[in-house]
């Protein structure tokens, strides 16, 4: 059974770099099935949803158009977890499992939590600086990466790797915001998934608190595991533990 992937603000399949093989080959599964959200990635052109229920209508739209058929596994990050989580909250028979990566939602942190402001409001002001620059290729993306990253080996190639995503499919400001507002509006289900679920952080994130993660981890009942260094972006800066978690998850199920 596929894995499909999903991303999280503003980023695209490609930005999941040599992720996918790496789980498959830990796993021993099929290749990944990769999406992109409306007004990122190949559908960059196309408005953002401004909820998260339609980010996984579009989402299991695409799935329907390329055939697949359910059910899934399904692993994402961040505003990806969020659709992930309501799409095995709506539609439980399409989920077969659920490896949400540092994500946040109501009801379960405070705002404080979910974006979190940084010493002397550091992390809210180099998100006020990468709003100024967005329309600037190389600031925006070294911001970004700074603001997800902890892993500085191969920041240059990264970089240009992120550079050359941008320039074949930039996402707009408009459509950056109103994937912000779809994430700030979203609120989970009280109710557990029905699914086996396993939520997986990273204590260095500057941007989501682990404690988002614990949260809902305690709230539903589900397995969580925090790793000790890595930032936001968790699958870049540490992929390895990322498959090994769930290969252990995996096998204790």
């Amino acid at each position: 059974m596929s894995w499909v992937l999903l991303r999280g603000l503003t980023r695209e399949a490609r930005h999941w770099g040599l992720f996918p093989g790496q789980l498959s080959a830990a796993l021993g599964t099929d290749p990944a099935v990769l999406l992109d959200l409306p007004g990122n990635g190949m559908f960059h052109r196309q408005p953002s949803a401004t909820s998260v229920s339609a980010m996984v209508e579009f989402a299991r739209g695409q799935l329907r158009a390329q055939g697949l058929q359910p059910p899934w596994n399904l692993l994402a990050m961040s505003l990806g977890a969020m659709v992930a989580t309501d799409w095995a909250q709506r539609y439980p028979h399409e989920v077969v499992r659920l490896v949400l990566i540092n994500t946040s939602m109501r009801p379960f942190s405070r705002v404080t939590e979910r974006l979190r402001p940084g010493p002397g409001l550091q992390t809210w002001r180099t998100l006020v600086r990468l709003a100024w620059y967005w329309g600037e290729i190389d600031p925006a993306e070294r911001l970004i990466h700074q603001l997800t990253c902890n892993r500085g080996a191969g920041r240059e190639d990264d970089l240009a790797a992120w550079r050359r995503i941008r320039q074949s499919a930039p996402v707009s400001a408009a459509n950056a915001w109103r994937q912000l507002w779809a994430a700030a509006r979203f609120s989970a289900a009280a109710t557990a998934p029905a699914c086996p679920t396993l939520l997986l952080s990273a204590s260095g994130d500057g941007l989501v608190h682990p404690q988002c993660s614990q949260a809902v981890a305690s709230a539903w009942q589900a397995s969580h595991q925090t790793h000790p260094w890595a930032g936001h972006d968790l699958p870049h800066d540490d992929a390895d533990w990322v498959c090994q978690r769930i290969a252990q998850w995996l096998v204790n199920r």
